[in-house]
């Protein structure tokens, strides 16, 4: 759906469309331009951004989901729980919260039942107990808070960049240096809506992505360790497509046809996961069992893993190199 404006009288764009829209609310119209379902000549922008004669503005209004997603009995791997916290080991394929699309059968509907409802309310009403998320088709460690006050913990643990992040990924090629940081702004593709892009400054968020090149083979495609110091989404997937090396098995940021190996899957996963306890203070280490899917290329660096694996505090892995 899309409306012109045709008088440009600088009016704000919520109000204009809460006149233009009478069965939705200004704060659902807020919502709507805050999610990116709702853009000003196909650019995201704020609520109060001020409209001009011959604006398009495009509306997107996603299907309402349900209020309260229902426990449901699915196999979980658990790496670690107690009254508080539980770590868990999410399979590629799984969404990890209800949305548009994916109504139920997702992580969360596992931890209700895992949990027996025990997940902190004030994650939000489709996303009871979650701190932080992975893609669907990214597997590994994933925490999410059972209390109120180990969410609170634990989100300010993430926003201000106290936890410990490691992946493993597979890339198309292998990077042009051995050692490197990424560090750059990223936000929502103007015109793809499903991806992401890096952007000029001023506009998105920061993101900063360490990247060290563990193993290369013969076809060229390497494995590459990958420290996450924000967590923008599908940062990992970003930071490689943009140093030309995009991920095996990415059906977003790569192109299929100019990959030598054909991944059964995105190879993204969340090796290893460093958070405080909410509760005890203690530095809490978890590690995601890699998947079969990278043997071919950690089968040739069990050495090199084995060495990060015995740093207890993954924070201070980088003294390896």
């Amino acid at each position: 759906m899309t409306l012109e404006v045709s008088k440009g009288d600088g009016q704000r764009l919520d109000a204009f469309l809460a006149s233009e829209l009478p069965n939705l609310s200004r704060s659902r119209i807020q919502s709507l331009i805050k999610e990116g379902h709702i853009l000003l000549n196909e650019t995201e922008v704020k609520a109060r951004a001020s409209l001009k004669s011959g604006d398009v503005i495009s509306i997107e209004i996603p299907e309402e989901r349900p209020a309260a997603p229902q426990p449901q009995d699915i196999p979980l791997s658990v790496l670690y729980e107690d009254d508080d916290i539980i770590v868990i080991n999410k399979a590629a394929g799984m969404v990890v919260h209800p949305a548009a699309g994916n109504e139920d059968g997702t992580l969360v509907n596992a931890l209700l039942h895992h949990c027996s409802g025990q997940l902190a309310p004030e994650g939000g009403e489709s996303r009871p107990g979650i701190v932080h998320r992975l893609d669907k088709d990214t597997s590994g460690c994933l925490v999410a808070a059972k209390t109120n006050s180990a969410l609170k913990h634990l989100v300010h643990q993430f926003s201000e960049r106290q936890t410990s992040k490691l992946y493993l990924c597979i890339a198309q090629s292998p990077p042009k240096e051995a050692h490197q940081t990424v560090f750059n702004n990223i936000a929502r593709h103007p015109v793809h809506r499903q991806r992401m892009d890096v952007c000029n400054p001023g506009a998105g968020k920061p993101a900063i992505t360490d990247l060290h090149l563990l193993h290369t083979a013969t076809d060229g495609t390497s494995l590459v360790l990958c420290a996450l110091h924000t967590g923008r989404t599908h940062q990992i997937r970003v930071h490689n497509r943009f140093l030309g090396h995009p991920l095996l098995g990415d059906p977003i940021y790569s192109k299929p046809a100019r990959q030598v190996f054909k991944a059964s899957r995105l190879m993204l996963h969340a090796w290893r996961l460093g958070v405080t306890h909410p509760k005890s203070g203690e530095w809490i280490q978890n590690e995601a069992p890699i998947p079969e899917e990278f043997g071919p290329w950690c089968d040739e660096v069990t050495e090199r893993l084995d060495q990060i694996r015995l740093i207890k505090d993954s924070r201070e892995f980088d003294a390896l190199w």
